[in-house]
């Protein structure tokens, strides 16, 4: 009898593990495996959240079958305690393993709210966008200057959230001064900015910023890509060039970020001065002038007057021979790449054409011919 109920026990105990072990086994491949999510999901954890609120979380939009099962699986990997704020992007069909690795390794947002500055040549423009997970697009829900339009509530809500993301995006041709005064206008950024930098050394490009950064560090992180920059485009720079060192090329490049918005005639523009360089003329260029009026801070939003194409100030290129002493905005790489490899042409002149680029011209006779036109153009406008 007793060898019987022994020899039963001992079935029941290896049927028992057997059946155990093709749980785990069970459990392991669900945790591993595709999940039911059709669609891409934003997840958002709160500060202070914990595993049993983000499965429940995840179980209402259909991203796990189980929450149970979800929270075995953070258990049995040792990643309970690992859980971080912000609002994940949960992409269709993901595993309880590949969400729970990103809940848990960086709490660096990758969906939700974001909120872009971009500073540009005349305004601040702040822009209040939401990722979409269905489409991987983002989609605008505030566009308002800042410091000048009402603040809408949204922007103000999201301020105060702490997964919201933020971006500083610097156009092409501004100036040290417009950056410094625009960082400070930022609320969400703290510190004072310091010595504003030197004109000319800051890189036009998209900065991805935290709350509570220090402005000085931004700027600083601004001067050494533009850094870069200058180093790399100097070292491809051809041969002959009317340029002597790489500031010189940074000045030429600020001033051909000033003369056009056309990316295909930056070179064109490029050789003009080249050309005026080697044969000694005068730049003759209005955004040097203006520089020299408002020395960056701020935009003319006038014509030049005479009295100013005639005084003699360091950056007014109608009467001094060269390059000014300094930059006159930030360029970004296409114009520093456009200094040290100009087109090959003979072109000295140019002028509005009308079409948003412009005409150049070889002699003084087809620069006028060009300036007639210009100037039709100027008047039908005005007419209308």
């Amino acid at each position: 009898m007793w060898r019987s109920l022994a020899s039963n026990m001992l079935t029941m105990l290896v049927v028992g593990l057997f059946l155990l072990g093709g749980v785990i086994l069970w459990g392991k491949t669900q945790y591993t495996a595709e999940g039911p999510l059709e669609t891409a999901i934003c997840l958002r954890v709160e500060r202070g959240s914990n595993m049993t609120k983000v499965s429940r979380d995840l179980e209402s939009q259909g991203a796990v079958k189980s929450g149970a099962m979800f929270r075995l699986g953070a258990k049995y990997s040792e990643k309970t305690g690992q859980l971080k704020a912000g609002s994940f992007l949960v992409d269709a069909r993901s595993s309880m393993e590949q969400i729970i690795e990103q809940v848990t390794t960086s709490g660096a947002s990758s969906c939700g709210t974001e909120i872009v500055y971009r500073v540009g040549i005349t305004r601040i423009t702040t822009q209040v966008r939401e990722l979409d997970p269905a489409t991987n697009k983002f989609v605008e829900r505030a566009n308002f200057q800042l410091g000048t339009d009402e603040t809408p509530a949204i922007y103000t809500n999201k301020l105060a959230e702490p997964d919201t993301r933020y971006r500083v995006a610097l156009a092409e041709g501004v100036t040290s001064w417009q950056v410094v005064e625009a960082l400070k206008a930022m609320e969400m950024l703290d510190g004072d900015p310091g010595t504003r930098p030197a004109e000319g050394m800051l890189a036009p490009d998209s900065y991805e910023v935290v709350s509570g950064s220090k402005r000085a560090d931004i700027l600083a992180e601004m001067q050494e890509r533009q850094q870069l920059r200058i180093n790399a485009a100097w070292e491809a720079r051809t041969d002959d060039l009317p340029l002597e060192n790489p500031e010189e090329m940074l000045i030429l490049a600020s001033i051909i970020e000033k003369e056009t918005g056309v990316p295909t005639e930056r070179r064109q523009v490029a050789s003009v001065f080249t050309n005026r360089l080697n044969r000694g003329m005068r730049l003759q260029t209005d955004p040097t002038v203006i520089y020299g009026v408002t020395k960056g801070e701020g935009v003319l939003g006038r014509g030049l007057r005479q009295s100013e194409l005639r005084k003699v100030t360091p950056w007014n290129t109608y009467v001094i021979e060269g390059l000014p002493p300094t930059p006159i905005a930030n360029p970004g790489m296409a114009s520093l790449e456009a200094a040290v490899n100009p087109d090959t042409t003979e072109y000295v002149f140019f002028v509005a054409d009308g079409t948003g680029g412009h005409a150049f011209a070889e002699t003084l006779e087809q620069h006028n011919r060009n300036v007639v036109k210009w100037r039709a153009i100027e008047a039908e406008r005005s007419n209308n």
